[in-house]
């Protein structure tokens, strides 16, 4: 004997999911947004001193060609953004020209 489907628990069922795949969506965009318009890191800050970050990766002798905060896998910037968010650093901004010493090649 098989059991009768209830069709508006399906309904609440596939709702509910695709309510909370929606507010984690725009908890993501927003948080982005927010990112956009965060304080620059300062050269001070511990974390920055700890990683020898640098605004500019060609004033340091310890990067290598090509490894600025742009073409790094932990900047989550877009790509032609003069600065933007990178995950060391929450709730600041680094330069994209910038470098630190967790430099990894973005894929």
């Amino acid at each position: 004997m098989t059991l009768p489907i209830d069709e508006s628990r399906r309904r609440l069922l596939q709702r509910l999911t695709l309510g909370a795949v929606l507010v984690s969506l725009s908890s993501v965009a927003s948080g982005a947004v927010l990112a956009a318009d965060a304080p620059l890191v300062s050269t001070d800050d511990p974390t920055a001193k700890a990683l020898k970050y640098v605004s500019d990766a060609s004033k340091t002798p310890d990067a290598k060609a090509g490894s600025k905060c742009a073409t790094c896998a932990l900047y989550q910037g877009a790509a032609d953004a003069p600065q933007g968010p990178c995950l060391l650093f929450p709730g600041k901004a680094v330069k994209a020209t910038g470098w630190c010493s967790s430099w990894v090649k973005k894929a």
